[in-house]
């Protein structure tokens, strides 16, 4: 089952110091864009992933075109996809062993979901970490 009750929430974020946001934009008009800067300010490294914008830098981050290219170890997968696109991006964070995933407002796969959990990931969805982090009081990290 997702995490739903606020302190399991409130713990993965404070546990959390690594986030890859795959679908992370360069455009300020897009959710992506802020999210990311809330999650810098926040503390957190956030590495941006989106195969349309390689190689450019998204809020002093180089962009990756998938999971499989970074190199460090990732807490959270923080999944901006159209739900049927979760899926993959789902896969490549069991792949590289990321801690959890979190599929953001609107973005509800329960076979993703199910798949991740089947892996030992930690899974949210439907949520935003800019939305729970000042309503849970989650600490800076660092």
């Amino acid at each position: 089952m997702p995490l739903t009750a606020d302190a399991d929430i409130k713990a993965l974020l404070e546990g959390a110091r690594t986030i890859a946001l795959v679908g992370a934009s360069d455009r300020p008009d897009r959710p992506s864009y802020g999210v990311m800067a809330m999650l810098q300010r926040h503390g957190y490294r956030v590495i941006p992933v989106n195969p349309q914008i390689t190689g450019e830098h998204v809020h002093g981050e180089f962009v990756f075109r998938d999971l499989s290219q970074l190199g460090d170890p990732i807490d959270i997968v923080d999944i901006f996809r159209r739900p049927e696109a979760a899926g993959e991006a789902v896969d490549q964070a069991i792949a590289i062993g990321a801690k959890a995933v979190w599929m953001q407002l609107g973005v509800v796969n329960h076979d993703a979901a199910a798949r991740a959990e089947a892996a030992g990931l930690q899974v949210v969805m439907d949520r935003c970490p800019a939305i729970d982090i000042p309503r849970l009081g989650v600490a800076r990290v660092g």
